[in-house]
Order: structure tokens, then sequence, then C-alpha cells
């Protein structure tokens, strides 16, 4: 079998199936996909909801839950108690394959009908106000994580504690407004920073303790702007810098992002301890190719955010699984095609919603099924026979081995990760992909406070700021600043937030989103050809081939 060169059936790029692309597709027995990588990532990240947080009642019990789900949604939405509970049958909402209509459109009004759970997420404490959140406590208003206490307004964090406005984060505590930072104690505005305390404005150091606007630093103390000084000297020469100021700390951030594109040398990809790979943030993996965000994996291709993954291709979010195809948020599961949000199944296609099921094929909110297609329960022989029957159909409509029609979306393109993972795509171009983009009316309130006119200075803000409703000025949408927030910023010296926590978090997370995407370039050192994943909008001057990068920074 040998490669293939393809026009995407989207962007109509030129893009390459390599032999192994199309061995890993036939073993699944789906046709290879017509899209290339940066299309078949946004298809599948478009079925990621990301909304906003709002206020409902369980359409099982009227209980008030809290959901990112939007008010469009069409399925009911249940308490996630209630939807893991006995207290409703999935299978009574099983109906019969028609074979003069679209499969995939069945599926579609199936889905339409069966209840969803309200959000991601178990084993919290006082965590109400998350999504994706799992076995933490004291969170507010945070997504995608696991183990946090006392965190708020983070984005895929993991094992912080005493945290705000962090974003793919990994043991850190009492920081603020940092990005892609590992073990880090009281940091501010750093970004891929590790082992490091007591610090602030931050790029590409290790082992720091006391250190400030600096880069690239390895094992130092009382630095600033990579200048050496005395303990003395540090902290006389910091009294300079007034970070309790809003105005003060934004320039300070544009002055950062100045050396970081012109004096910061940034190696060619963040990958650690890999063999064989291509990718960005990758650890300890092997054989993995057109991967980021990718942890203990082996043998996957086009694989965005996964852990101990083995032998999957076409991926969004994956852990613990084997043989995954053109899947989203499969987690513990084998030999799946086709499916999104579902968690120890195996042998299944064209899941929604599903746990601990077994050759299924085609159905919405099952639990411990095996043989059921469209909700409905058959014998062994019977689910068999009635799979191929659909499978020819589905060959013979085109419609075998696609992913979900974005009618089964559980919302609009723009409250999706795929609209956060590419900043620069707009309502057009996702509506040429068939997805909807939905315009939700900004209310007017009474009263309210612009954003832009807080008060500079933390040492300013009264207590009364906690009952006021602000608006972000570049977002329109109304924010608060809740009492355990305050104190924070009091305790760190932190000026208040002007902009809306969901704003602040996607241009946070952005320069990640803008180092996914192979780039092709000189480094700066050696001048030979190398393949590295900074984007030109971040405008880095010095980009490193690793060779170089490790021979000059030390």
């Amino acid at each position: 079998m040998s490669s293939q060169n393809k026009f995407c059936a989207n962007c109509t790029q030129l893009f390459t199936l390599t032999t192994e692309d199309l061995v890993m597709y036939e073993q699944a027995g789906i046709p290879p996909t017509a899209d290339c990588m940066g299309c078949t990532w946004k298809r599948l990240l478009g079925f990621w909801i990301l909304g906003r947080f709002r206020v409902t009642k369980s359409a099982l019990s009227g209980k008030q839950i809290i959901t990112m789900l939007p008010e469009s949604v069409k399925f009911p939405i249940y308490e996630h108690e209630e939807f893991l509970s006995d207290a409703w049958d999935p299978l009574s909402y099983g109906q019969d394959y028609d074979p003069n209509r679209p499969f995939l459109e069945q599926l579609t009004e199936l889905q339409h009908k069966v209840p969803h759970p309200h959000q991601l997420g178990r084993l919290n404490t006082a965590c109400e106000w998350t999504d994706d959140w799992w076995e933490s406590k004291d969170s507010y208003l945070c997504r995608s994580g696991y183990r946090n206490e006392t965190v708020s307004y983070g984005y895929r964090i993991s094992t912080a504690k005493e945290c705000i406005d962090c974003a793919y984060c990994f043991d850190i505590e009492q920081s603020y407004d940092c990005l892609y930072c590992y073990k880090g104690w009281r940091l501010k505005y750093c970004f891929n920073t590790h082992d490091s305390v007591e610090s602030a404005f931050l790029y590409d150091c290790r082992n720091c303790n006391n250190c400030f606007m600096s880069w690239n630093l390895r094992n130092k103390r009382y630095c600033i702007l990579n200048q050496q000084y005395t303990k003395e000297e540090y902290f006389e020469k910091l009294k300079q810098y007034n970070l309790r100021s809003f105005s003060a700390v934004q320039k300070l951030k544009e002055e950062f992002w100045g050396h970081l594109r012109d004096e910061a040398v940034h190696r060619e990809n963040l990958n650690t301890q890999v063999t064989a790979c291509r990718g960005n943030f990758m650890t300890e993996n092997k054989n993995c190719t057109n991967c980021s965000f990718v942890e203990k994996s082996e043998n996957c291709r086009q694989l965005i955010r996964g852990y101990e993954a083995k032998d999957s291709i076409e991926v969004v979010s994956c852990g613990l699984t084997e043989r995954s195809t053109r899947t989203l948020l499969d987690q513990w599961s084998y030999g799946n095609s086709c499916v999104m949000y579902v968690t120890n199944c195996r042998y299944s296609m064209y899941l929604d919603s599903c746990e601990e099921c077994q050759d299924c094929f085609g159905s919405v909110g099952l639990r411990k099924k095996k043989h059921c297609i469209l909700n409905k329960q058959y014998t062994k022989e019977e689910y068999e026979k009635l799979r191929e029957r659909i499978k020819q159909d589905m060959v013979k409509r085109g419609e075998w081995g696609k992913f979900f029609p974005f009618e089964m979306a559980y919302g609009p393109f723009n409250m999706s990760l795929a609209r956060w993972s590419f900043p620069h795509m707009g309502k057009k171009e996702a509506e040429a992909m068939g997805a909807r983009w939905e315009e939700t009316p900004i209310p007017s309130y009474e009263n309210a406070i612009a954003s832009d006119k807080l008060p500079d200075l933390i040492d300013d803000v009264k207590d009364e700021i906690t009952k006021q409703r602000l608006i972000c000025v570049e977002s329109k949408l109304s924010y608060n600043i809740a009492p355990h927030e305050l104190a924070f910023y009091r305790q760190h010296g932190i000026p208040l937030p002007q902009k809306h926590f969901d704003q602040r978090t996607f241009e946070r997370f952005r320069p990640m989103c803008l180092m996914f995407m192979p780039q092709h370039g000189i480094c700066y050192y050696c001048k030979k050809e190398i393949e590295h994943y900074y984007d030109p909008e971040l405008g880095f001057k010095k980009i490193s081939c690793t060779p170089c990068y490790q021979q000059n920074i030390s």
C-alpha cells in the first residue's frame, strides 16, 4: 500500500496520506479521511462544546443545574447523576432502522430525543460552576481539570491549588495568569516555565527562584531582564515595577512579548523524551505523527490531547485507549470508530454519550449494553446481520466512516473548542463546513460598571466591588469579582481583571493554539531547514533546531 496525495475536500489544500495512515484506516474498516489535518481537527474540535455557563433546570426532576450546553440544544438535559441513574431507560427511545433513509439522518433524530448529562465530571465538592472537572473541590468557572483545589477561571489544569486564570498548567500553587507551567509556586504572567517559584514574566525558564522579566534561564536566582543581581539589588530593582497597577502590568506584558519576539530563543518543538515523533507538546511518546498535547502514547497519528493512547488515528482527547479512529472524547476504550463522549466502550461505532457498552452501533445515552442499534436491543446474530446491512447501505450513500453531521454538535461552532484552537476561523468558513454559527444576544444591564472604569490599583478597590456587575469592554459580556477572588488579588498584589473570564482564557490560550500546526523555517543558528511549530503571527525571530538550542541554552 503506497502513500496517496489528495486535495482536501474542505479547503482544497494538497495533503498526503502515508502508508502508515492508510494501514490504520484499513484496520479500522473505514475509508481514509478526505480532509487535510487542519480541517480534520476543526471538524472534530467543532463537536467539543465550550459554551458559556448558564443556570437552567433538569428536564427530569426540575432540579437547578449549571451547564455549558446552550439554550438552543435540541435534546433534553438531565442532571449528571440523574442521567446515570435508573430513573429513565435509554432503550425506551429505541427505533427501527429505515433502509429508505440515510442512517446518519436517523441517528440525528434519535440524538435530539435522548437525554444528555448537563456536564462532564465526577467526585467533586463545591464545583457546581465547572465542566469536564474531576476529583476536585472549591473550584469556580473552570473547564477541563483533574484533582484541583480552590481554583478559579482555570482551563486544562491538574493538581493545582489556590490559582486563578491559569491554562494548561500542572502542579502549581498560588499562581496567576500562567500558561503551560509545571511545578510552580507563586508565579505570575509566566509561559512555559517549570520548577520555579516567586517569579513573574518568565518564558522557557527552569528551576528559577525570584526572577523577573526573563527568558531561557536555567537554575537562576535574582535575575531581571536576564541580568544577574544580588539578592539586595534584585529586590531594590523590583520596586521600579508596580505590579499592583493594571496599566503598569499591561505595559509589562507588551514589553515581555517584545522580548519573546526579538530576543528569546525558541526550540523547534517542545517535545521531551520522544522517539520517532512529529508534532508538538509531546512527552514520553513513540512513533506518534502529527500529534499535539499527547503523553505516554505509541503509534498514533493526527491526535490532539491524548494520554496512554495506542494505535489510534484522527482522535481528539482520549485516555487509556487503543485502536480508536475518528473519535472525540473517547476514554478507556478499545476498537471504536466515529464515536463521541464515550467511556469504557469497545468494538462500537457511531455512539454518543455512552458508557460501558460493547458491540453497539448508532446509539445514544446507553449504559452497560451490548448489541444495540438505534437504542434498540438485538440478539448477537440479529445485531451482526442488521449492522452489516446498514453498513452496505451507508457505503452506497457515501456515509460509511464519516464523522457525525454538524446537526449533532451540542452547540454552535463558535461555542466549541475549534473556535479557540483556530482563532482565525470565522463564521463563513464554519458554515462552509456545514457547521452553524450562533450569535447570542447580549443583554443590557442597569447600574453596571464598564470594566475600563475599574480602579487601576488593587489598593483602591473597595469591598463593594463584589456586589457590582461589570461589563467587559472587549466582549460586552457581564462578569463579577467574587469575594474569594478579591481576597486573592489583595493577598498577591494583583490588579482587577478588566475582561470577562472567557475572553481572558481565550487570549491566554491563544499562543498555544498558534503552536500545533507545522511550519517550515530556518534555524537561527546553523541556518539549516527545520520544521517548527510557531505560527508567523507570533513573530518569533530566533527559532532554533534542537541541537543548536541545547548548545546555546544552558
